[in-house]
């Protein structure tokens, strides 16, 4: 049954509208129903009472997603403010700074695949703090943390748990080569991977070295866009999670004599116990589960 709508003189309540900006970054309501551990039944409520009060439609549904109105975008943005004052006004009272500054960490993965979306979507939501954000080796993101310099390291490590570090997901490695061209099953693997030390590397190295494969390292770049260039080229080989595959890329296999890989796991390691931090930890894990690289995640 449609809801007539009727000019609202309501009140916005607060939590209401924490739903509703939920349900946008989120992109569904079962995923935002689960990030503010309600059912989506009580989240289409939440915007049913919200769009009652508001007095207009915020969203268009379809059996399988929505989009904003005019009246929704409008609200959106106010919706924004209404509640980072409210975050504000709250830590001032609690005699807690209202800003906070989280240096992080991120291998490239992170960083060029899908991080820029999270850190967007978390600066809408925490306006007053401040991000600075290192690309690097794993490895090395941990040393710094380890060393006081950093709050939140996003890493990967391939069969095994580093000390200190939570397991966010799994995703396949995959071989990646270029699409149109010969690969040669008897030849030695010629391999373009990132510097020691570097995951990925040791994981194809040491799969094609238990495979009995012969391979030589021809090309080393501490850029994966400089990895995928090699392979898009059919200089090399390269091993990547499968997210990472661009066009004019395909996967080679068994067919092709080379080993299967161990599967990239993804974790986050934290410095500090601060809300923020928490906070966009919780939403890259969230993104990762529910997209595992496969689409563009929306937080």
């Amino acid at each position: 049954m449609d809801v007539k709508m009727e000019p609202g003189n309501a009140a916005l309540d607060i939590v209401l509208l924490r739903t509703f900006l939920e349900v946008v970054d989120a992109g569904g309501f079962a995923l935002a129903g689960e990030r503010l551990a309600l059912t989506p039944s009580a989240v289409s409520g939440h915007i049913r009472r919200l769009e009652q009060a508001a007095g207009t439609g915020l969203l268009l549904r379809t059996t399988r997603s929505f989009r904003l109105t005019p009246a929704g975008e409008l609200l959106y943005a106010y919706a924004r403010n209404i509640v980072s004052l409210d975050q504000e006004v709250r830590a001032r009272l609690r005699n807690a700074p209202a800003e906070e500054h989280l240096r992080i960490g991120a291998s490239e993965d992170f960083a060029g695949a899908w991080l820029p979306d999270v850190l967007q979507a978390f600066r809408r939501r925490n306006p007053g703090a401040s991000v600075q954000l290192r690309v690097g080796v794993t490895a090395d993101l941990v040393g710094e943390l380890e060393r006081g310099n950093l709050d939140l390291v996003f890493g990967k490590q391939c069969g095994r748990v580093p000390a200190g570090g939570r397991l966010m997901w799994e995703e396949e490695l995959v071989w990646a080569f270029d699409a149109d061209g010969a690969f040669d099953p008897a030849a030695n693997v010629l391999l373009a991977v990132f510097p020691e030390p570097c995951v990925y590397r040791e994981a194809a190295i040491a799969a094609l070295s238990r495979a009995g494969k012969s391979w030589r390292l021809v090309f080393e770049s501490s850029s994966m866009a400089g990895c995928l260039a090699a392979a898009r080229a059919g200089f090399a080989v390269t091993p990547v999670a499968r997210s990472q595959l661009r066009s004019g890329l395909r996967v080679l296999g068994a067919q092709d004599g080379l080993p299967e890989l161990p599967d990239a796991q993804f974790y986050v390691f934290t410095a500090t116990s601060s809300r923020v931090a928490g906070e966009l930890a919780s939403a890259v894990d969230a993104s990762g589960k529910s997209s595992r690289f496969r689409s563009s995640p929306r937080w």
